[in-house]
């Protein structure tokens, strides 16, 4: 009887490419990526990268739909296991600060710093990525009133505004410290503040 060998599965050539590009986000601060470092890096030539994205663009938004897919299915999950409203924010909060951190060459693109020079489209798609984080905070806050009979002293698009603008500048600062100053670091203390009185 003739032992049957097991194949190493292919490596994903598309998956590769978008973890390079992050990698490379990461460690070339303030440097444009080209197609041409990029292939370098990946380790074959420029005309292989176009046979899996046909542009530099269709890159940017491979790591955006991987943004995107990663923190709006844990929301859902959060809004699935939890129904207090401040619960909920708190943990969604938590959960951008975390990807955040562990993505760093990820905060670039959602600071719009890597975006630079780059098709128009992807800084409207990361906008576009923010608008619906903020809803997504709305409806949360909305829903306070018919889950717990409790409103906010402010309206709740003001205060879904201000968690957004507070974790898109902790992501900043990230980016801005040289990846030294964590999203999460006082993240606790800062929350209780916030939702003083709340």
């Amino acid at each position: 009887m003739v032992a049957t060998q097991t194949k190493t599965p292919k490596p994903n050539r598309k998956h590769q490419i978008l973890e390079c590009l992050a990698l490379m986000l990461q460690n070339s601060p303030g440097q444009r990526i080209t197609t041409a470092k990029l292939a370098a890096e990946v380790g074959f030539s420029e005309a292989a990268l176009y046979r899996h994205f046909p542009s530099k663009a269709r890159m940017f938004e491979g790591l955006i739909d991987f943004i995107e897919e990663s923190i709006f299915s844990r929301i859902n999950l959060i809004l699935a296991d939890h129904k207090e409203t401040l619960v909920r924010c708190h943990h969604i909060l938590h959960v951008l600060l975390v990807f955040a951190e562990r993505n760093p060459g990820m905060c670039r693109i959602l600071g719009g710093d890597a975006l630079m020079g780059e098709n128009e489209r992807l800084r409207d798609r990361v906008h576009q990525f923010f608008e619906k984080l903020e809803s997504q905070f709305k409806q949360v806050l909305r829903e306070r009133k018919l889950r717990e009979g409790k409103t906010f002293s402010i309206s709740e698009a003001a205060l879904a505004g201000l968690l957004v603008s507070f974790a898109e500048g902790k992501m900043s600062q990230y980016v801005r410290s040289g990846y030294s100053k964590k999203p999460s670091t006082d993240f606790a203390e800062q929350w209780q503040f916030l939702m003083a009185d709340k």
